[in-house]
């Protein structure tokens, strides 16, 4: 896994490649989100409030931003907080990043998918066959990453909560707005 040291590649930039390709390549290059959008601040708020029993909150590294460390029976837990299990399968490549960053710092943890709102808890190892995803996802990301543009901007139900949406689709969104603005012709 040695092919994370001094890439670009985060956790997060994974999470959100595995969903849409043309938001994570905007990430990589610095182009931000609306910071104000809801589904951001719903997201930050859950990972703020829940579990607030557990005594470790975030745990920053290059690269990756852990919502939260538990250590159960001398074991490390490392937790990511998700709203909703719509998209487990990025999640685990983000979740499965983190536990290969700390593999190569040294530490064995173990990783956990947590959806408070759904009730889940959804527990992740770092086994060959997380090796092999997680290794090709890197591939795939970095080959994006290496683009000089965006890939274009392709409808997907993510669209809908996407704090990126109006980049992506200003003209449309402009568009609905003139028609529900103009008056009806006489």
């Amino acid at each position: 896994m040695d092919r994370l040291e001094g890439t670009k590649i985060t956790g997060t930039l994974l999470w959100y490649w595995a969903i849409c390709k043309r938001e994570a390549w905007l990430m990589a290059h610095e182009i931000l989100p609306d910071e104000d959008d809801p589904y951001l601040e719903l997201g930050r708020f859950l990972s703020a409030k829940s579990y607030p029993r557990l005594k470790r909150r975030e745990l920053s590294l290059p690269g990756m931003k852990v919502d939260l460390v538990q250590l159960k029976k001398e074991e490390l837990i490392v937790i990511e907080v998700k709203k909703s299990s719509r998209f487990l399968e990025a999640a685990q490549l983000q979740v499965l990043f983190y536990l290969a960053r700390l593999e190569e710092l040294g530490i064995h943890a173990r990783g956990e998918i947590r959806v408070p709102i759904e009730r889940r808890r959804l527990p992740l190892e770092l086994d060959e066959v997380g090796k092999h995803r997680l290794l090709s996802a890197i591939t795939g990301l970095s080959r994006l990453l290496e683009q000089p543009l965006p890939p274009p901007p392709a409808r997907i139900p993510f669209c809908r909560r996407c704090a990126y949406r109006a980049f992506c689709w200003a003209q449309e969104i402009s568009e609905d707005k003139n028609e529900k603005n103009s008056l009806p012709h006489e």
